[in-house]
């Protein structure tokens, strides 16, 4: 399906359509539109700055974690794109029953806002860790395997953090000891596996390395 065969606000429209409805009720979109999602946001990414410099007022949010209808009572509380700014600070799926409904909308909404609508990377947007923690059964359960890496492809090239008005510096993990000037993220090229990149990527997307007896941060 071609770019200009995609409605992105029918994709939108669909995906609000389950406001007010049991939470747990799926949106089904067609893969060749979450490919779409994947494939027009992973461009918008590599277009904006890995280390985001951003205005106030913002909404700054946190872990989502596949809770879509929280996802919903979010906006619905704090106003619908664009009626409000937003920078979301990673972790948008495992654990939770819909994270593809969840990516899905944070996607499109990036697409339709790209300069008012912001999302950074968490550690669970990184193929090491949601191969383990759901992602990945829940794109082969409702799609396909090649559908996970498409993500992961996207996911690739995910900001890592963001400085708001020249003083709040935000990212999902914390400050690195080998962070030593913001030129350092400026510096690191996309796509990245953060799982195999320099320690101070490691600490910024709070990605605690998977091995024996190892554990995952929440």
């Amino acid at each position: 399906m071609a770019d200009n065969e995609v409605d992105l606000d029918s994709i939108i429209d669909r995906l609000l359509e389950v406001r007010g409805s049991r939470p747990g009720k799926q949106v089904q979109l067609l893969e060749s539109e979450i490919r779409f999602l994947c494939t027009k946001a992973r461009e918008i990414f590599i277009s904006q700055p890995i280390l985001l410099e951003l205005e106030a007022p913002i909404k700054i949010c946190g872990d989502i974690h596949g809770q879509y209808y929280d996802l919903l009572r979010l906006f619905e509380y704090g106003g619908f794109p664009p009626e409000a700014n937003y920078l979301f600070l990673g972790d948008y799926v495992d654990r939770g029953k819909q994270s593809l409904e969840t990516i899905c909308l944070l996607l499109a909404y990036k697409i339709k806002y790209p300069e008012n609508f912001f999302i950074l990377r968490g550690n669970h947007e990184c193929a090491s860790i949601n191969r383990i923690y759901g992602f990945y059964d829940e794109c082969k359960r409702r799609y396909n395997i090649k559908l996970w890496k498409t993500f992961t492809d996207c996911f690739n090239c995910l900001p890592i953090a963001a400085i708001i008005d020249e003083k709040i510096f935000t990212m999902h993990g914390g400050l690195s000891p080998d962070l030593n000037s913001m030129e350092q993220i400026r510096r690191v090229m996309r796509p990245t596996d953060v799982s195999l990149s320099c320690r101070f990527l490691v600490d910024l997307a709070d990605l605690v390395r998977l091995a024996v007896g190892g554990f995952d941060h929440p």
